[in-house]
């Protein structure tokens, strides 16, 4: 690259917008890979798309209860459940 492109891009303004992008992409490479090793809609060898329409409804459960849901699931929907209550909750 040139000087002029390194002058341009690479300053400390501009080092939030790569860590943002960064986390973008990891996020979506994290879930394309987590689409394609653990979907089981998703067959990648031949002979498991030879296989036709499966029944494996145990397997396809596994796949969408995964273990954030299962943590959020009984959690209060709020972000700030501390400070909701404060405001709403009148004493």
């Amino acid at each position: 690259m040139s000087s002029s492109t390194l002058k341009r891009w690479l300053r400390p303004e501009v080092y939030p917008l790569f860590a943002a992008l960064g986390v973008a992409v990891g996020i979506c490479g994290m879930q394309l890979v987590r689409n394609i090793s653990g979907n089981p809609e998703v067959r990648v060898t031949k002979e498991n798309r030879a296989a036709g329409v499966l029944d494996n409804f145990a397997e396809g459960e596994r796949y969408a209860e995964h273990s954030l849901r299962k943590f959020v699931r009984n959690k209060s929907p709020e972000i700030m459940p501390n400070l909701n209550s404060f405001f709403a909750d009148p004493k």
